[in-house]
């Protein structure tokens, strides 16, 4: 099947706040669930596109998956330095998994970086038990950058994102 990525339109701001949501909530990766506070923040889709660009991956018409992508270390980025881009908030709904949704996305934001003046490297945090995600950035090309790993809640011991890049 056909998968589009472009631009996140307006109207389309709900739909893919909520396959990002779901995406989080049904992996297991909201450590309070529901009432994490990072749920309000994975929804916002409208204060990303504020900020960075939101694409969605649309195929037969539907918005099936969406991810942010911050270019040159924008306003949106956590650890994105001078001269990198970086990629938040993969997320593919489930039924779509498994048809390509989420490398499509992760391709059309290495293109983006590359046609980003002075962008010479793309980067990202993941959690741990994101693993197929992991699988998607190894098979393009991403490594681990362990010295890069970080905490967004310290008082959370248990929750070190790893980190990836890929240099372009």
């Amino acid at each position: 099947m056909d998968i589009v990525i472009r631009q996140a339109e307006r109207g389309e701001f709900e739909t893919i706040g909520e396959i990002t949501a779901q995406a989080y909530l049904q992996d297991g990766l909201l450590d309070f669930g529901e009432s994490d506070a990072y749920l309000g923040e994975l929804r916002d889709v409208a204060k990303r596109a504020a900020a960075a660009d939101v694409l969605v991956a649309v195929q037969q018409g539907r918005v099936v998956g969406g991810v942010t992508f911050v270019p040159s270390g924008g306003p949106m980025a956590d650890i994105a330095g001078p001269g990198e881009a970086e990629i938040r908030m993969l997320a593919v709904a489930h039924a779509a998994r498994g048809r390509g949704v989420g490398e499509a996305l992760v391709r059309t934001c290495l293109d983006r970086a590359r046609a980003t003046e002075g962008c010479v490297r793309v980067v990202l945090s993941s959690q741990r038990t994101m693993r197929s995600a992991h699988r998607i950035y190894e098979r393009l090309g991403f490594t681990r950058t362990p010295e890069r790993d970080w905490n967004p809640i310290p008082h959370l011991d248990d929750l070190t994102l790893l980190t990836y890049e890929l240099t372009l």
